[in-house]
This record gives structure tokens, C-alpha cells and sequence, in this order.
């Protein structure tokens, strides 16, 4: 009998289908890049300063950043479908309900409520690509999903513009909600979780602790340059050391501290906080660029910029066919932390004659750099944990990643503003990339020194 809604169940159960409305959902989170061009449009409709602008992102970013590993880890015990269907209907809501919020603050607090949406999706997402290709084609489904989320991060500028010109900012939230009913609705006969040997309930005063610690430093990244980061950091310091003591009398933690004593792993989480800061800028310095270049519209403007994130799409899912067959993952991230700086390289020779060609073929190394990178630390990470803990290693990858970004924004801008008092708008801009591709190619450096210890996967 066919589907009501108009497919047989054998095409709603294909692994191609699942994949897709998996990506469907993803993206979701990752068309949250729209937002940004409705910031102006947002700072109207309130009446709001510039600067208090800021507390859109940041609302989003703590709340879900801080909640990864713990839903991760409540993935692996209850079941990756669950929290992930879980996530797309409070996406859904929170899309509603942002966009009719009466005030700035009840804006804010729907904010926070869609990061928790996006924590529940993102933190089982790459658990469910996996498991529908198993352990020996791990490498080609984070390829696939790396490219789907580098997708949603391409077109959120390029329908941002359209949708606020058309009907506004709250069309920025709104039309997210039919794809993520769309993705609930569609997902069917996604597998369950595998059987765990041990079922322990999650230690919630140790996942206080992580998110309190994970939101304090976040804030205190933000706040870099005021004294209020001094407290922030020793409260973030406190947060942690509590987490740690808990988990380590803890029968299953939320993160087993193993495996950052694998040789090198440590250094690769470090090598990709770095290495998505140095990429970060892109999105944080390119838009100002390139306002100030005549001749581009909005929309051409927002087509440049998306280039980056179209390198990486395009990379993502030929770089998870390389890993095992001609190349190591951990190759493929040097490779992909170099590409990061060649690319930044590029952008710092940019100056007005710079022809729309080359403008674009920068951003398109660096996002093909950032591609590799993130796909072959995700397979590295995914490797290194149990098969029973898909969901954690997801949700680090991510973590790591979204560190980066949060640092890029306090300490690029910094940088940037420090050198634009010195030296002008286009010399700053020029040195700021050229500190982003040093940090870039030191990570690669990095990678390189510790390449020769192998690594290995905690048991349990």
C-alpha cells in the first residue's frame, strides 16, 4: 500500500532517504547563518543599540554548546532517534515562537530554547549517518554529513537577503519550520541505538557542572576584554574541576578522560579549536570587506561569501572517500589545516583591483581546507571513542569546533580593531589574515609533530 504521503515505505526506509531527511534536519541548525543578515532588521524592530545585538548569538551559542555532551551522552543511553526527533520539534516551536516574541528579552529567552533544539539535533546527527552506513564506510557517511551541514551554512546568507527584503526578519525563523516537520515527518525506520552493556543513568550533578563550566568560559571568551572574563574564567575553572571529580568516580561518564590520553588526540582537539578560529575570521572580516568594495550588491556580496562554505561541501564527501582507500584521516587533517592557511593567505593579498575571480578562488581553498579538516577530525574523534559512545564524539567534534568560532569572534576582532586604529581599514584587514593563515599553518605544524604516534580506541 503506498504512503499516505505519497511514497511507498521502501523509499522511506532507504538508507538514501534517511541520510537525506537526516541532512533535512540538520540543516535546520546550520541555515541559522540567515540570521545575520537580519540583523539590522532586528536592531530596528526593537529599537535596539548595535551592540546589544550581540545577545542574539550569544543566547543561541551557550545554550546549545553547553548541552552537546550531555545529549550525547543521553543519545548513546536512550537512543540517537529519539533525542534527534526530539530536537526538531523544539526547533520547530522555538522558529514560531521567536519570530512572534512581543519583546527583545522573550526573544532571547526563545533564543536560548532554539539552542536546545539544535544541541538535541546536532548531538545525534553524525551517530545516525553512521549508523546507517556501519563501521567499515564510517569515513564516506561523515563525508556526506559534513557536506550537508557546509550546504545549510552556503545558502543561509543567500536566502537571508531575499526573505528579510520580502516579508521581514521573523521570515528568517519561519521558514525553517516546515523543514524541520518535513524532516520528523519523513524520518521512518531509522535504526536504534546499539544495545549498551551498561545502562547507567546520567550523573546530572557532573552535567550541571560541564554546562556551567562550557557557558562561563564561553563568556569569559566574550568578555575577553573586561574583568568580568578574570571571574568568569576561575567560575569556568571551578565548573570543570567539579565535572572532573565527579566522572572520575563515575561507573560511565559522560566523557571517558581516556582517550585524551591516546597519543596525539589531545592535540588534535586542540588543533581544531585553532584551526576553526584562523577559519572563523572569513565570516567575521569578508562581509565588512567587501561593503566597502564598489560594485557588489547584497546579494552578490552574500554569493562571494558563500563560496567558502561551497568549498567545503564539495570536499567534504570526496575527502571521506580518500580516508582508508589512498590517504589517512590523519593526513587528510594536515593537509586540511594547511589548505586553511593557503586560503587565509589568499584573502590577505585581496585589495580593491582584486578581480571577483580570485577573490572567490581564496575563499574556495580555505573552505576546501576547512572541509577536510572537519571531516577528518570528526573520523579521527569517532574512532577513537566505543561504538557506544556515536553521540559523545559527535557532539566533542562539534564542541571543539564551536570554541573555535566563539574565540575567533573576541580575539580576531580584537586583533582587527587594534590594527584598524593603527593602520587603517584594508592594512588591518591584510594583517588580520596574515596572524589567521600563521595560526592556521602552526596547527598543521602541529599535526605534523605529533603524526608519528598512533592512535588508538578506548575500550570499555
Amino acid at each position: 500500500m503506498a504512503d499516505p504521503r505519497g511514497a511507498s515505505p521502501g523509499i522511506l526506509r532507504s538508507r538514501a532517504w534517511q541520510i537525506a531527511m537526516i541532512g533535512l534536519g540538520t540543516a535546520t541548525t546550520q541555515l541559522d547563518t540567515a540570521v545575520n543578515i537580519a540583523f539590522p532588521a532586528i536592531t530596528r524592530g526593537f529599537d535596539l543599540a548595535i551592540g546589544d545585538i550581540q545577545w542574539v548569538v550569544i543566547c543561541y551559542v551557550l545554550a546549545y554548546a553547553s548541552l552537546l555532551l550531555v545529549l550525547g551522552r543521553i543519545g548513546d543511553t536512550i537512543g540517537h532517534a529519539v533525542v534527534y526527533r526530539t530536537g526538531l520539534v523544539c526547533s520547530a516551536v522555538a522558529f514560531l515562537l521567536v519570530g512572534y516574541a512581543p519583546s527583545y528579552g522573550a526573544m532571547l529567552v526563545f533564543r536560548c530554547m532554539q539552542g536546545i533544539g539544535a544541541a538535541l539535533v546536532l548531538s545525534c546527527g553524525a551517530a545516525l549517518v553512521t549508523s546507517l552506513y556501519g563501521e567499515e564506510r564510517r569515513s564516506r557517511a561523515l563525508g556526506i554529513y559534513t557536506m550537508m551541514m557546509a550546504l545549510g551554512l552556503m545558502l543561509g546568507p543567500l536566502l537571508g537577503g531575499v526573505l528579510v527584503a520580502s516579508w521581514d526578519w521573523p521570515a528568517v525563523f519561519w521558514f525553517r519550520i516546515p523543514i524541520a516537520i518535513a524532516a520528523l515527518l519523513l524520518l521512518r525506520g531509522l535504526p536504534a541505538s546499539q544495545p549498551q552493556a551498561s545502562r547507567d543513568p546520567l550523573d546530572i550533578p557532573a552535567g550541571i557542572a560541564l554546562a556551567l563550566g562550557l557557558v562561563t568560559m564561553l563568556m569569559a571568551f566574550n568578555r575577553m576584554r573586561e574583568w568580568s572574563a578574570v571571574w568568569l574564567a576561575l567560575l569556568s575553572a571551578l565548573a570543570f574541576a567539579g565535572f572532573i571529580f565527579r566522572q572520575s568516580r563515575a561507573a560511565r561518564p559522560i566523557v571517558d578522560f581516556a582517550v585524551f590520553r591516546l597519543p596525539g588526540f589531545a592535540i588534535l582537539n586542540l588543533v581544531s579549536v585553532l584551526a576553526n578560529l584562523a577559519a572563523f575570521s572569513v565570516w567575521l572580516l569578508v562581509p565588512y570587506y567587501l561593503t566597502r568594495v564598489n560594485g557588489y550588491s547584497l546579494g552578490e556580496s552574500g554569493a562571494i561569501l558563500a563560496c567558502g562554505a561551497a568549498g567545503a561541501a564539495l570536499a567534504a564527501p570526496i575527502g571521506g572517500r580518500l580516508i582508508g582507500a589512498r590517504i589517512s584521516a590523519e593526513r587528510l587533517a594536515l593537509a586540511g589545516a594547511a589548505a586553511i592557511g593557503a586560503g587565509l593567505i589568499l584573502l590577505s593579498a585581496w585589495t580593491e583591483q582584486t578581480p571577483t575571480a580570485l577573490r572567490v578562488a581564496g575563499l574556495l581553498v580555505q573552505g576546501v581546507g576547512l572541509g577536510l579538516f572537519q571531516l577528518a577530525y570528526t573520523d579521527i574523534v569517532t574512532a577513537a571513542l566505543p561504538l557506544g559512545d556515536r553521540g559523545v564524539a559527535g557532539s566533542l567534534a562539534l564542541l571543539t569546533r564551536t570554541l573555535g568560532t566563539v574565540a575567533a569572534a573576541s580575539i580576531v576582532l580584537m586583533v582587527f580593531e587594534i590594527l584598524h586604529v593603527q593602520h587603517g581599514f584594508f592594512d588591518a584587514f591584510h594583517q588580520t589574515f596574515q596572524l589567521a593563515a600563521l595560526l592556521a599553518f602552526a596547527s598543521a605544524g602541529l599535526l605534523a609533530l605529533s603524526s608519528r604516534n598512533k592512535g588508538g580506541r578506548v575500550q570499555r
